[in-house]
């Protein structure tokens, strides 16, 4: 035991040595993170999204739920007809399309996020769980991931919400009650690599506990996985919410929701194309920049660069 304990990193159990060790991989992550295409392609458009539909109301747009009959289905500037005044153009109560636009991205991020962090919190817990301890809490872990595996997810999000009715609210709880068995399944596989490693050993022979272990061992070092799901998670989330939403059970009308946008707009999709192409564009574009942005932070951050 105790020749095993001396070939184990310092910095499993000291924390100035684990600080020393992360200022030293620092340069490489500053060599890769210039070079990433993808990490400054998705993070820049995810910024310029969150900062947008953070600074809507500093913007001087107008009303997103104010409408005018008088201007209804103006289009883009880029189609004859088009004004300054209305970018996008106008739906079919005179809405603003752009002002509308933006306070959706608000919508869509704050399901996104919310969905990741609660689906994210259950599925964690519940995969280190299984993956630390074993024996028959694996054995339970696994068949509530197999139950949740064999529930068509979309069609119970339909039942559910059609059941209490469309409400943001509810559709970010459903959401995040049944996307977190990716989150689990990660979770317990990474989890089990890592136990049976040398700086896990080492901090139990040190007489650190359980909770010790898992926060400060185990979690640290299954982050990156984690956070590829969590980013696929959230373009899944909002993806399902624009879903629901077209099919008027998700968010709610007059919300500015994209999903919302296109179900209002299909009906002129031969006349007015862009009522739809707007809002599925700007659909496509977040969703591109949540993909881009997490596979670049995985890249970057692993122990070993991927090519």
């Amino acid at each position: 035991m105790t020749a095993r304990a001396s070939t184990t990193p310092i910095s499993a159990v000291n924390p100035a040595a684990a600080s020393a060790e992360a200022a030293a991989q620092a340069p490489a992550l500053r060599r890769h993170l210039p070079r990433h295409t993808g990490l400054l392609t998705g993070g820049l458009l995810f910024a310029l999204i969150a900062l947008a539909a953070l600074a809507a109301p500093l913007l001087g747009l107008a009303d997103p739920y104010a409408g005018d009959l008088a201007a209804r289905q103006l289009p883009p500037i880029w189609e004859d007809g088009g004004t300054w005044a209305h970018l996008f153009g106008t739906d079919h109560l005179g809405r603003d399309l752009l002002t509308r636009l933006v306070y959706g991205a608000r919508i869509s991020l704050l399901v996104g996020v919310t969905v990741a962090l609660v689906a994210g919190t259950i599925g964690t817990v519940l995969g280190v769980l299984a993956g630390y301890f074993g024996g028959w809490v694996d054995t339970a872990i696994n068949f509530l991931i197999t139950t949740r595996l064999a529930m068509p997810l979309v069609l119970v999000a339909l039942a559910v919400v059609n059941v209490f009715g469309p409400s943001l609210k509810i559709v970010v709880g459903v959401l995040g009650l049944l996307l977190w068995d990716r989150f689990a399944v990660v979770a317990r596989s990474a989890t089990q690599q890592v136990r049976s490693l040398e700086y896990v050993q080492a901090a139990r022979a040190v007489g650190c506990g359980p909770m010790h272990i898992v926060f400060r061992e185990i979690l640290p070092n299954i982050s990156g996985p984690l956070l590829v799901v969590a980013t696929l998670e959230m373009a899944h989330a909002i993806l399902l919410e624009a879903a629901l939403s077209f099919l008027g059970l998700g968010v709610p009308a007059p919300l500015p929701a994209w999903g919302l946008m296109i179900a209002e707009g299909k009906d002129m999709m031969f006349f007015s194309s862009y009522l739809i192409a707007v809002p599925g564009a700007a659909l496509f574009v977040l969703v591109l920049a949540i993909n881009l942005l997490g596979d670049g932070l995985r890249d970057v951050t692993a122990a070993r660069g991927r090519n």
